[in-house]
C-alpha cells in the first residue's frame, strides 16, 4: 500500500483562511487606527446630538490646541460620532484644548500620564445628549458576519463527518457481505 499526501481542498482552506483574517480585524481593530506611537497620539472623540437627543450627522467640529495653534476639523459620522487625532509630546500635558461645533465651544485641558507609554492618551468632548453609544462594543453587523462564517465552518465539518461516516459504514457493508459469500 503506497501512502499518498492528502491534499488540502482549496474551498475548504479559503474558508479558514477567510474566517482567521476576520477573527483577527474584530480582535485588533486599534490597529487600523494607529498613526503614531500611543506615547505620541492624542485622541478626542466624542458626539454631537440635536437638542432633541438625535445624532447630528455630517456636522464639522473644530478640535484645536489652543497653545500651538494647532487643529484639525472633522466631520461628525451617521451617529453623530467624531474623531481627530493629534501627534503630541510630553510638554503639551496642559495644554488648552477647544472644541466647537455650531458656534458651542468646550473648553478642556490636555490631561494625560505622562509615564504611561503604553494606553492611548484620550479625552471624550460630547454635544448634546441621547445619541451617544458605547463606540468599543462591535458593531452588530461584525456578529453577523461571525455568525455566519462560524456556521459555514460548522456546515464544512458537519459535511466532513458524514462523509465519513457513510464511507466507513459502506466499508463494513462490503466486508460482511464477503464473509457471507
Amino acid at each position: 500500500m503506497e501512502w499518498k499526501p492528502r491534499r488540502k481542498s482549496g474551498f475548504r482552506w479559503s474558508v479558514v483562511v477567510a474566517t482567521a483574517g476576520i477573527c483577527a480585524f474584530i480582535a485588533h481593530p486599534a490597529v487600523l487606527h494607529a498613526t503614531h506611537e500611543a506615547d505620541h497620539r492624542y485622541t478626542v472623540e466624542g458626539f454631537v446630538c440635536t437638542a432633541d437627543g438625535k445624532p447630528s450627522a455630517n456636522t464639522e467640529v473644530l478640535v484645536k490646541d489652543t497653545r500651538i495653534s494647532y487643529g484639525q476639523t472633522v466631520t461628525t459620522d451617521d451617529a453623530g460620532y467624531y474623531r481627530a487625532a493629534f501627534h503630541l509630546h510630553n510638554d503639551n500635558l496642559g495644554d488648552p484644548l477647544l472644541v466647537e461645533v455650531k458656534g458651542e465651544q468646550q473648553h478642556h485641558k490636555i490631561q494625560f500620564d505622562p509615564k504611561d507609554l503604553e494606553s492611548e492618551r484620550k479625552i471624550q468632548v460630547n454635544f448634546g445628549s441621547g445619541c451617544i453609544v458605547d463606540r468599543s462594543a462591535h458593531p452588530m453587523w461584525v456578529w453577523g458576519v461571525l455568525a455566519g462564517v462560524g456556521g459555514a465552518v460548522v456546515l464544512l465539518v458537519g459535511m466532513k463527518v458524514v462523509r465519513s461516516q457513510r464511507k466507513r459504514a459502506g466499508k463494513q457493508e462490503k466486508g460482511q457481505s464477503k464473509r457471507k459469500k
